[in-house]
């Protein structure tokens, strides 16, 4: 079963805790309570990559489309968390996390208490000491030179997909 579910990163454990809340109504908490282990995985950029950038292509015609990714598999044992102050905790980090940088951030202390208590019955938190990490990527990284700077040219004239032309402008 997957959900896409912001969590935050802390401290702790060999490789830190991943923290995050769920609806009491979403089926995946049964999930987790049963869980030995889970995958939460973290999506990074990704690109479409047509042979028509790889000058091999002029030369040999041996090319294909692709995909380049990058992604970071975490896996942890669940822990489902049915704690009003520590799921107010999580949603203030998560909501300051996000929130940073705006000229007038959002605070959960903006709404009316009784809002945010009733909201906080809707909802449990969930935390996975994070047991191991792998990371993935493939940004042409398997042509020549001259095709991964095919792909990065390509990328910058059609103006597709930017986080993986910074990715691969910085090798």
């Amino acid at each position: 079963m997957a959900n896409l579910i912001p969590f935050t990163l802390h401290s702790g454990g060999e490789h830190g805790i991943l923290r995050a809340h769920l609806a009491r109504g979403n089926k995946q908490l049964d999930a987790l309570r049963e869980a030995a282990e889970a995958l939460v995985v973290f999506q990074g950029p990704e690109c479409y990559v047509t042979p028509s950038w790889y000058p091999s292509k002029s030369e040999h015609g041996k090319v294909v489309p692709t995909w380049n990714y990058a992604v970071v598999q975490v896996r942890g044992k669940p822990l489902v968390i049915d704690d009003a102050a520590w799921v107010q905790a999580q949603i203030a980090q998560l909501t300051a996390n996000l929130e940073d940088g705006r000229d007038r951030p959002w605070k959960v202390s903006d709404a009316p208490e009784d809002f945010i208590a009733a909201q906080l019955k809707a909802i449990v938190g969930v935390e996975i000491p994070v047991l191991s990490i792998e990371g993935k990527w493939k940004v042409s990284q398997n042509r020549l030179a001259q095709d991964r700077q095919g792909v990065i040219n390509g990328l910058r004239a059609e103006r597709a997909c930017p986080e993986m032309l910074e990715m691969m402008e910085r090798g």
